[in-house]
């Protein structure tokens, strides 16, 4: 099984149960879940996994126990963000030994480094590996842009070959694409732009609602790629609500409550997270349930070609 860096790779939730300790019976129901709506991956250990509070022997538990239920369908792939170079390389040779197949990974974490630290610290860490890389280039949220220079110096690294592009800005996926062609791959990071992304020539969508509604997920994307454009749009006008909780500071929260409503997961988060209360929380349940009321037929989309480039 390669890894292609294409297509709708979920970047999953942790399931805890109500005493906070793993709940890896309902993490198997999600999973299940994502790989039976046809997702081309599964990432482990992002935000929405709330990897800052897991300990790594959980990370460690729960790529194995992900690699054991996708049973070779998908690919695993593991964020590392890390505060130091030695810290990351450390949790990539615990990746390899786990079952992993790909990286994403994020700058120095902490520590606002320039683009020199910034380009080496990627560097170092890819010379310590042979998976397949990533990088998250998100500088709204982390304060650190990797510009189409740093890419460059990066490219000469044979296992970086994809970025996540979550800088907000639609057209950077045609700057991408006009510099490096097929040399690196682009998966959208930002949900409410993953449907644009895909048609100014996104290879994937790493996606935060498809927690809760992979098959819709699936669908949009399987619909741009066959040139289906309307019936995609249509699907993605219904999403976009949803998929508005994913940019939010409590997402975590947002589509844990979305995953209850769809019965592939639990509210449960582990502090100093907590659950949506009040007349937020009252907001949020407000749209999940406008969207689950109103839940659009899907085609057959798992049988559908690619047309588009």
């Amino acid at each position: 099984m390669a890894l292609s860096w294409s297509g709708v790779m979920p970047a999953v939730t942790t399931k805890f149960t109500n005493d906070g300790s793993l709940d890896l019976k309902m993490f198997q129901v999600n999973i299940e879940a994502q790989v039976a709506a046809g997702v081309n991956g599964i990432i482990l250990g992002g935000t929405l996994g709330e990897a800052s509070t897991l300990t790594g022997s959980e990370k460690e538990t729960l790529l194995k126990k992900t690699v054991e239920i996708v049973n070779g369908k998908v690919p695993v792939i593991l964020n590392i963000a890390e505060q130091t170079t030695q810290g990351a390389k450390d949790a990539v040779k615990a990746a390899e030994k786990n079952g992993a197949m790909g990286l994403m990974m994020l700058p120095p974490m902490r520590y606002k480094a320039n683009d020199f630290e910034t380009v080496t610290y990627f560097q170092e860490v890819a010379r310590s590996t042979d998976l397949p890389i990533m990088i998250y280039n998100n500088p709204i949220d982390y304060g650190i842009m990797v510009t189409l220079d740093m890419f460059e110096t990066l490219l000469e690294e044979k296992n970086i070959t994809a970025v996540k592009e979550s800088t907000r800005d639609i057209s950077n996926v045609t700057r991408i694409k006009n510099r490096f062609g097929d040399r690196l791959k682009v998966l959208t990071g930002v949900d409410t732009l993953g449907l644009e992304s895909l048609l100014m020539g996104a290879e994937g969508w790493v996606a935060g609602p498809v927690c809760a509604f992979p098959a819709e997920t699936v669908a949009i994307y399987k619909l741009a790629k066959a040139g289906r454009i309307k019936e995609a749009l249509e699907i993605y006008r219904w999403f976009l609500p949803l998929l508005e909780l994913d940019i939010n500071p409590q997402l975590v929260q947002n589509i844990k409550l979305a995953e209850v409503a769809t019965g592939i997961g639990t509210e449960n988060v582990r502090a100093p997270r907590l659950p949506l209360q009040g007349a937020e929380r009252e907001r949020v349940l407000k749209i999940i349930e406008i969207g689950m009321a109103n839940r659009p037929q899907l085609p057959d989309y798992l049988h559908l070609e690619e047309a588009m480039a």
